[in-house]
């Protein structure tokens, strides 16, 4: 058995980023967070980080926009994982210049964790993003840096709660709302799942240069099938209101930040199907489910049974 590699993550305790970091440590990978001066010092952060220090996580002082302590940092790993926020993902530049001159990364993930960014027909502000997102992608590419890019689609806590409710902290029980017809298929994965897949791939040729995508058969749900097993779950037949797509663009529209991020993230899912509107290609792509069938994945059904 080849030693497991040794991982650094950047934004390692945001939001996708700590599921992941806790994958990597129990794992086996020797595991690296990069956290700000700043960080260590933040109240809100404290309990993350005691609870990374008991996994053997390593933290590396050092910030993405500090080129030397990008660099010292990367010399230490093999493997650089980003899950940087909305607000740095540009600046992901400044990792793949680090990698470049450090030269010694056997793989790079940018920060992706949701559609794949090659393949939606999104409108802004989401449209923005997911551009910025692509511009990465080229860039590693260019660069000749290998990668995998995860396509994680839907983090389950984020959608699943409240059937994509908005302001709803519960599943409705009387009436939901469902943009579009209902019937283009969205994939909701479990955060913990999304971290033990990513870190399955890592030392995986299979992987290399590949797009990862999580789509287990049981995750894939059209907004229909999902209002349908709901109720079943409750014993009760819903009033389904429906959003035609022209009313969702208006609304997108006037809607303020960040009710028309997410919006427009449900438009380019629920509307136009882009989780699920095309066939995974072997010359870009590889299922995650597939590739690791001893994966215990969370399904839906299972998910949505904690709120009956």
């Amino acid at each position: 058995m080849a030693s497991k590699s040794k991982i650094l993550f950047i934004g390692g305790t945001g939001y996708i980023g700590k599921f992941i970091v806790e994958a990597s440590a129990k794992a086996g990978h020797p595991t690296f967070v990069l956290v700000r001066e700043s960080t260590l010092s933040d109240p809100s952060k404290s309990q993350l980080l005691d609870h990374f220090k008991k996994l053997g996580v390593n933290l590396v002082i050092g910030d993405v926009l500090n080129h030397e302590s990008l660099v010292k940092a990367i010399k230490q790993v093999d493997v650089v994982i980003s899950t940087v926020g909305h607000t740095l993902l540009g600046d992901q530049v400044k990792i793949i210049a680090a990698i470049k001159e450090a030269g010694n990364i056997k793989r790079f993930f940018p920060s992706e964790f949701g559609n794949d960014v090659d393949r939606v027909h999104a409108v802004e502000p989401a449209k923005s993003a997911f551009a910025t997102k692509a511009k990465i992608r080229r860039a590693v590419e260019a660069e000749g840096i290998p990668y995998t890019y995860v396509a994680s689609n839907f983090f389950a806590a984020y959608f699943l709660p409240n059937l994509s409710q908005p302001g709803a902290t519960a599943p409705p029980r009387d009436k939901v709302v469902i943009l579009g017809d209902g019937n283009p298929k969205a994939v909701y994965n479990k955060e913990d799942d999304i971290g033990t897949y990513t870190i399955k791939a890592v030392d995986d040729p299979r992987t290399l240069n590949k797009i990862l995508y999580i789509k287990p058969p049981g995750n894939i749900y059209s907004f229909n099938d999902l209002v349908s097993l709901w109720e079943r779950k409750i014993g009760k037949t819903l009033q389904r209101v429906y959003v035609p797509e022209k009313q969702v663009l208006k609304n997108i529209q006037e809607a303020a930040p960040p009710v028309n991020v997410i919006l427009s993230i449900q438009h380019s899912a629920f509307v136009k199907g882009d989780q699920t509107n095309f066939q995974i290609e072997p010359s870009f792509g590889v299922e995650a489910s597939q590739l690791y069938p001893d994966v215990k994945y969370t399904t839906v059904d299972e998910y949505l049974s904690q709120f009956v």
